[in-house]
């Protein structure tokens, strides 16, 4: 089965086709600034008429998988797109103003060029809905939460539940049976605590913004900070918006959104650099204690995406000063430059650290294929 997985953004629209059954990626590809001027296309319906025309009568499409960002307490697995879907994910664009609306932009466009196949939204939020009430609950005034959607759904939760799988078949053990924490570490990061295959708590909480430090996004702080700038600094929350969503995390501390030139500046002996890393790295130790805490023990620490895959040092910095609950980095293992998932703590008892890779277009597409095909 073919399966075309889109992910669409306000002006752009990435995709790929992806064979099921062999997991080969067959081409994929980006339309840009889709709207604008000397853009790749006038609106996405009409790129995305262009995108499969260059397919041509070979692309043998059988089913088209969306990547949706929220699904609220609605939409707890993948999802068959008809009218009525298509109306709740647009009510909640109130809580994903940014995301699910570009996402229903590339829904229509889709199904516009491609009525006679099915449909099918894959929601970021949805592996997260296992969460019991106490940890996607907020403290304040419970019909104001409930009115208006207040509480925490988790985000990354299509790469969480593939690296998740993953890790099982790289322990050998079944998932049913595995206490996993889950580093998704890139320009966008989080952590989920996976007990038995099930979310059980995640980092990031109403929006994408709670949880770790970012590429410029700020991660936890008290919310009183909020009240604080607004009163002493005049922020509206407009601006306070923008400052904690595009001008905090790594940008806010060093002037640098991109970790890459972070931890080069930090070698060349920055030391605003090396602060932001040392904040960046205590964060997530804090979260693997928590989780550790709460799932009763631990299988494996697993790091993914682009940080948590490619960057060797900066696994090793998170480790650092976790030895008392038996997490170790082999030097020599952590070190090697494959892309293979695969074990890189020293082979002792207790529980292992592992680098699996994410592919949240695979897994789309799996979860699409298995929908339709029954």
């Amino acid at each position: 089965m073919r399966v075309f997985v889109v992910n669409s953004g306000s002006s752009s629209i990435k995709y790929q086709l992806i064979d099921t059954v062999t997991s080969e990626r067959v081409l994929a590809g980006t339309l840009e600034r889709i709207g604008e001027p000397g853009g790749d296309a006038a609106d996405h319906t009409s790129g995305m008429r262009q995108v499969l025309d260059s397919l041509g009568a070979d692309a043998r499409i059988a089913a088209v998988g969306h990547r949706v960002v929220h699904g609220g307490a609605r939409f707890t697995a993948p999802t068959l797109i008809d009218d009525a879907v298509e109306r709740e994910i647009d009510e909640l664009s109130a809580l994903a103003p940014l995301h699910n609306p570009a996402n229903l932009a590339g829904i229509r466009a889709a199904m516009t060029v491609l009525p006679e196949v099915p449909h099918v939204a894959v929601f970021d939020t949805a592996f997260h809905q296992s969460m019991p009430p106490e940890a996607f609950t907020y403290a304040i005034d419970r019909e104001l939460a409930a009115e208006h959607g207040v509480r925490k759904y988790g985000f990354h939760g299509t790469s969480h539940q593939f690296v998740a799988e993953q890790a099982a078949v790289v322990l050998g053990r079944p998932l049913d049976e595995l206490k996993l924490i889950v580093l998704h570490l890139g320009n966008g990061a989080s952590v989920t605590a996976v007990d038995g295959g099930h979310s059980i708590d995640t980092s990031m909480g109403l929006t994408p913004l709670q949880g770790l430090v970012m590429g410029t996004r700020s991660g936890d702080l008290d919310p009183a900070v909020l009240v604080h700038l607004n009163r002493v600094a005049g922020l509206s929350v407009d601006e306070l918006d923008t400052l904690l969503n595009k001008k905090s995390g790594l940008l806010g501390l060093t002037g640098r959104s991109d970790m890459r030139d972070v931890t080069d500046a930090a070698s060349r002996g920055d030391e605003l650099a090396e602060a932001a890393l040392a904040v960046w790295a205590h964060r997530i130790r804090h979260y693997i204690g928590a989780y550790l805490a709460h799932l009763g023990g631990l299988d494996a620490v697993v790091f993914t995406a682009g940080v948590g895959e490619n960057n060797a040092a900066l696994r090793a910095r998170v480790m650092e000063g976790l030895e008392h609950l038996g997490l170790r980095v082999d030097r020599f293992l952590n070190g090697r430059a494959v892309r293979n998932a695969r074990i890189i703590s020293p082979a002792l008892e207790g529980p292992k650290v592992l680098v699996v890779p994410t592919n949240e277009e695979l897994a789309i597409a799996r979860q699409t294929a298995e929908l339709v095909g029954g």
